[in-house]
């Protein structure tokens, strides 16, 4: 039996991505061959449309590009993630670095001016607590191994 580990759905060529299209990386074949995925998108699971506004982090609210609070559907999402790591008995997730529920090392920094800072998504901060291994597309290597 494949272990099984949580994916950013987007990573997969699910059209998720707040703009309606994905951000499918070349390695996901080879991930399906090793693992059993489980997709979310944490951010459509919490209940926000696709296409829908770019959010980002500001402290410890969640805000989109006209200034509306989105932080509950961040957090609703990220208690999805939390549900299916329990229900699958997860220890790994590959999430997508940069998004404001995602990210494993960095994300926006609230500005909307392109900057980004050293700061884990709304999802990957509750995985971390949970002892979860949180890799991004840029460490897609290590779990290839």
């Amino acid at each position: 039996m494949k272990e099984p580990l949580l994916v950013s759905a987007c990573l997969v060529g699910k059209p998720t991505k707040y703009n309606g299209k994905d951000n499918q990386i070349c390695e996901w074949e080879q991930l399906k061959e090793k693992y059993h995925l489980i997709l979310v998108c944490p951010e459509v699971a919490g209940g926000l449309e696709i296409p829908r506004l770019p959010s980002e982090r500001t402290n410890d609210r969640v805000i989109n590009r006209e200034g509306k609070d989105v932080t509950k559907e961040f957090q609703k999402g990220a208690e999805t993630a939390c549900f299916l790591i329990r229900k699958y008995r997860i220890k790994k997730a590959l999430l997508k670095e940069g998004s404001p529920s995602c990210g494993v090392e960095e994300c926006y920094d609230g500005t909307f001016s392109g900057k980004k800072i050293f700061r884990s998504g709304v999802t990957t901060e509750r995985l971390k607590n949970l002892g979860i291994e949180v890799y991004s597309e840029k460490t897609i290597k290590q779990l290839l191994e």
